[in-house]
């Protein structure tokens, strides 16, 4: 949560901060100690997170790319990972 008691902009999140947040609401629901309505509340919010974790994990794949090897051995350049 952020410091003033709101949740943050989900979408300002780096992978690791929204990934580090959701390992917190898993833990937090797997103990069964939180009330109902903060339950419904942090699922949600879960989803939200796992929603943005797949993005930006799209986005990172996305960009990884092969180097193409020409027959003498260098790099011509470079083509998308599953091209």
């Amino acid at each position: 949560m952020a410091e003033d008691g709101k949740t943050p902009d989900i979408s300002k999140l780096s992978f690791e901060q929204a990934l580090e947040r959701l390992e917190t609401i898993v833990n937090d629901l797997e103990r069964g100690d939180v009330p109902l309505e903060e339950s419904i509340a942090i699922y949600e919010q879960g989803e939200a997170l796992k929603k943005h974790c797949a993005k930006l994990l799209q986005t990172a794949e996305d960009k990884v790319e092969k180097i193409r090897v020409g027959a003498d051995g260098s790099a011509k350049g470079t083509e998308p990972l599953d091209g």
